[in-house]
């Protein structure tokens, strides 16, 4: 059985449920109702046509197959069908929003990477809105994206983040392609690939550069009255948000600090900022598009077939090592970032060896 992969942590929903600002009671209540609420092969193409001198030409390339549903305050699934992929944009905001996201998210792998769907075989993408009566978080169950709405006091809902989207869709490929263990370091490793994943696919559909790109997951998903501008950061762990209730974003960017717990499945939402911190590095050192070339050598170390089930850091590391070497050379520019990206974050170490 897959167990759910949530874009809010459980530590930072138990925080809120045990706070007793009196700003924030219905905050309180939602976030402990959603501690406890259950978690629990069409191929589709698109035709382009196109004119070479007087033939006709038809090139197919892969389409998202995406079916949305309507939970209606409940936590059943899959709720009652509302949208499906040749329907147009229907009343509901929410439903409307989940639709683009699942299709920009699939753009962003079929675009950059050649990957069609989550299982590279058009797998169909499924969500679920209006999950649960103002339930904090946003989840991939193995099989579709489910979104809460928030309570309105500290979150006010999760389809309008596409880093939000993009980063639950991610789990299901990293799930397919890697299965990495949802525990530990390698538990850490799968968090930061949705999030870098997350991250790309808001700055392909923005043509955004590095230095452009806001780096930030879950940007909007904290109403205003919230100190915070997203849930995690991938340029500055640790400083997404700084708030009286939810307290200090408690991520590391260096293994110095790398965070020791049982909780949250060993700690996978904290020191995934570890990870994260490195792929900003690579990326800004690299510049342009960051899809480009730091993405590619995470896709392809991610899909690569070499990556052990429980991988830890130092391992995913040498990986990318290797990706980037097989891909540019050993001496290329992005190698050394890479390189210099995993020993800036303690993950590797200086190594003071001349290379010719």
């Amino acid at each position: 059985m897959v167990l759910p992969r949530a874009i809010v942590p459980p530590y930072l929903l138990a925080r809120i449920a045990a706070s007793d600002h009196p700003r924030f009671t219905h905050a309180a209540d939602a976030a402990q109702r959603t501690l406890l609420a259950p978690r629990s092969y069409r191929p589709r193409t698109r035709l382009t046509l196109s004119i070479d001198g007087d033939t006709l030409v038809a090139e197919a390339t892969p389409a998202p197959d995406r079916t949305v549903s309507d939970a209606q305050g409940r936590t059943r699934l899959p709720g009652v069908t509302v949208r499906r992929e040749d329907d147009p944009p229907v009343a509901d905001t929410a439903v409307n929003e989940a639709f683009d996201g699942l299709g920009t998210t699939f753009d962003l792998f079929s675009q950059a990477y050649g990957r069609n769907s989550i299982d590279d075989a058009g797998m169909p993408l499924r969500a679920t809105v209006h999950y649960g009566r103002d339930y904090d978080n946003a989840f991939w169950n193995g099989s579709r994206m489910v979104f809460g709405d928030g309570d309105g006091e500290i979150f006010a809902g999760f389809t309008g983040s596409l880093s939000v989207v993009a980063h639950e869709l991610t789990h299901g490929v990293t799930e397919h392609a890697a299965g990495l263990v949802y525990r530990g370091q390698s538990g850490a490793l799968n968090e930061s690939l949705s999030d870098v994943f997350g991250a790309l696919t808001e700055q392909h559909a923005r043509d955004q550069t590095a230095d452009e790109a806001s780096w930030l997951i879950g940007a909007g998903v904290f109403t205003a009255a919230v100190e915070g501008d997203a849930l995690r950061s991938l340029r500055a762990p640790g400083t997404a948000y700084d708030d009286d209730v939810l307290g200090r974003d408690p991520q590391p960017a260096h293994m110095r600090d790398f965070v020791v717990t049982e909780d949250d499945d060993g700690g996978v939402h904290i020191n995934s900022g570890i990870p994260n911190h490195a792929f900003y590095l690579v990326a800004s050192a690299l510049g342009g598009r960051a899809w480009e070339r730091a993405g590619l050598i995470w896709y392809r170390t991610l899909t690569g077939g070499s990556l052990a089930h429980e991988a830890d850091f130092a391992a995913f590391a040498e990986a990318t090592l290797a990706t980037a070497a097989a891909e540019y050379g050993e001496h290329a520019e992005e190698t050394a970032a890479v390189r210099a990206a995993w020993t800036a974050v303690g993950v590797l170490k200086d190594d003071p060896t001349p290379r010719a």
